[in-house]
């Protein structure tokens, strides 16, 4: 495996352990201030933090070569993964049941690999596709605790906008990988866009509350961390990793979540989850195999 390849799953392991966090950091702000709200604060705190990343990294000269349509098409993409993406999920999650938005939501890894075939023309196998179902799968067993069939479909509204968000953060991720800009320059201007659209959302729809010393450190730390550097953690995973072994690596995420839960709220890990974790890690183990085939080919 070349440098740059285990150079992309160290990054995609430093967005599995952020991005995992996320349930944690948000029962623990939105205890206090709602959804607008946590994304206002996070999307200034990640503005502000790439801004500054951008600044010591010396790449302001960099943004002197792009045209006014890169900065568009930039500008696009923050209003894709970094404002859009959050409020259809939030919105999502205050409709629907917790185990059946969170499944819906998390077919996006299913439609970067098939948004990657479309858009990026990127080879897909049976094997492919079979690996990343299977990971899937593991997914509905974590989230239903076992009980597959329990789960029901009973908001029309919320699992459209959990699919839609869905889909709009694959759609983000492969146009990302697509136009490839520098990492940190493309990271600042989709905070820089999304910055502006959340700011005339809660002027419309929600005055911002000051949240207190309480929910403070989660804060900074969601738009620091979770909601910040991750972005540019993410392109580099994507940039020369295999996007079918990422996708499938990322249903780890949900796992590790778990974790998080019974640490920090006191929640306990099911028999059912660790079912899960196991088919998780067969579909990736499948899809690996392939992998480790086409190296000692080409070889």
């Amino acid at each position: 495996m070349s440098k740059k390849k285990i150079k992309s799953y160290f990054y995609l392991g430093l967005c599995i352990l952020l991005w995992a966090s996320i349930p944690v950091v948000s029962k623990k702000i939105l205890v206090e201030i709602n959804n607008f709200q946590m994304l206002f604060y996070s999307t200034v705190l990640s503005f502000l933090v790439v801004g500054v990343i951008l600044l010591l990294q010396k790449k302001t000269q960099i943004m002197k070569n792009y045209r006014l349509m890169d900065y568009l098409v930039m500008g696009f993409l923050g209003f894709l993964g970094t404002y859009l993406y959050f409020v259809l999920l939030y919105g999502a999650f205050t409709l629907t049941a917790a185990s059946e938005g969170f499944i819906l939501a998390y077919t996006w890894p299913i439609l970067v690999l098939a948004l990657a075939f479309i858009i990026l023309k990127e080879k897909v196998t049976l094997k492919k596709v079979i690996s990343i179902f299977i990971s899937f799968f593991g997914i509905v067993i974590i989230v239903t605790h076992g009980k597959i069939t329990s789960v029901a479909f009973t908001n029309i509204i919320g699992d459209i906008l959990a699919l839609s968000g869905a889909f709009v953060f694959a759609l983000f991720s492969v146009l990302g990988k697509k136009y490839n800009f520098d990492k940190t320059v493309s990271a600042f201007i989709y905070f820089c866009s999304a910055l502006i659209f959340i700011t005339l959302t809660v002027s419309f729809f929600s005055p911002v509350n000051i949240p207190s010393i309480k929910i403070l450190p989660w804060l900074l730390y969601n738009g620091i961390f979770v909601n910040g550097i991750t972005y540019i953690f993410w392109f580099k995973a994507l940039e020369h990793g295999d996007t079918e072994i990422i996708s499938n690596i990322l249903y780890l995420t949900p796992f590790l979540s778990l974790i998080y839960i019974s640490i920090f709220l006191d929640e306990k890990i099911l028999l059912s989850s660790l079912l899960g974790l196991i088919v998780i890690v067969s579909g990736i183990i499948i899809q690996s195999v392939k992998l480790e085939n086409s190296i000692r080919k080409s070889n």
